[in-house]
């Protein structure tokens, strides 16, 4: 039971399969871009935190890789991310879709509950279900685990999100608080500048080629009275891959480089000259010393 007056802080770790909408949830909660957010599955690489301050409590949200079957290195480091995230959260929010025609019990198959901690089951696309539906879907749930709560959701409607974050302030342990209030992330530009580019490249590139990129930024130069200068790298695990970004004329690579300016634009609030390179570093996914010198 919370005291008045007591301030209550902690880590919440989001865990879910892909696609389920985590990304989308923790952004806007916070009202904030932290995570991008593509149709298709598995964008989120690392463990990403955001920051959720009020009155009487702060909560730093884990934005976590989807849960997969790894089958590669980068999958398998992947994985290693959502297993240390659960571990050191507080509480746990469990992020399934409603609107699925099957029970999401991947956490449990997978072995990543049950935990000595709380969780709480949020179920996200209730604009996709009908009313009716929703509690008999609540009633399978809990046969099946002893969730501290059951919460409807729509991340992409903000509705119930109000709910979820009193339930997950209920779950914190009395602390003050870990970051200054107007702290959003503990994430640096360079990040989001790397994860602008990347989420461009999953939205203008098919099949295989956004997974094999890895963007790294090698230079990012504040001018007085000059744009902003940032040097980006986009490594390639295959050099037909090379051609397939630079594309005919480099017209594919200067299409992508024009969307993500504008994007890290209106994310800094300023001008910025951005200039991209690709390079390959053959199967950089599946060598542990490529992954590492990458940054994973």
């Amino acid at each position: 039971m919370q005291l008045e007056g007591e301030f209550r802080s902690g880590y919440a770790a989001l865990i879910g399969r892909p696609n389920v909408g985590k990304s989308t949830l923790i952004n806007q909660l916070l009202n904030f871009k932290l995570s991008i957010v593509t149709a298709k599955p598995q964008t989120t690489r690392k463990k990403v935190l955001g920051i959720l301050s009020g009155d009487d409590y702060q909560i730093i949200f884990v934005d976590t890789p989807g849960m997969i079957d790894p089958k590669y290195n980068l999958q398998k480091i992947m994985m290693n991310y959502l297993d240390h995230a659960i571990q050191d959260a507080d509480v746990i929010v469990y992020l399934v879709d409603a609107s699925s025609a099957r029970h999401d019990f991947d956490a449990l198959e997978n072995g990543l509950l049950p935990v000595h901690r709380p969780v709480i089951l949020a179920l996200n696309k209730i604009d996709l279900v009908q009313k009716d539906k929703i509690l008999p879907l609540i009633d399978g749930y809990r046969k099946y685990y002893n969730f501290q709560a059951y919460v409807p959701v729509s991340a992409l409607k903000n509705d119930g999100l109000d709910f979820l974050v009193k339930e997950i302030v209920h779950s914190l342990p009395a602390n003050p608080p870990y970051f200054p209030p107007e702290y959003v992330t503990d994430q640096q530009e360079r990040f989001f500048v790397s994860e602008i580019v990347r989420e461009k490249i999953f939205q203008q590139f098919g099949e295989e080629i956004p997974y094999s990129c890895h963007v790294q930024i090698e230079e990012f130069k504040e001018q007085a009275g000059k744009k902003d200068y940032i040097r980006a790298v986009i490594f390639v695990d295959r050099l037909s891959q090379k051609g397939i970004l630079i594309g005919k004329q480099g017209l594919s690579l200067k299409k992508l480089g024009e969307s993500a300016r504008w994007e890290i634009e209106q994310f800094l609030g300023r001008s910025v000259f951005l200039e991209l390179y690709v390079k390959v570093m053959e199967n950089w996914r599946k060598k542990p010393g490529k992954l590492k010198s990458l940054g994973y």
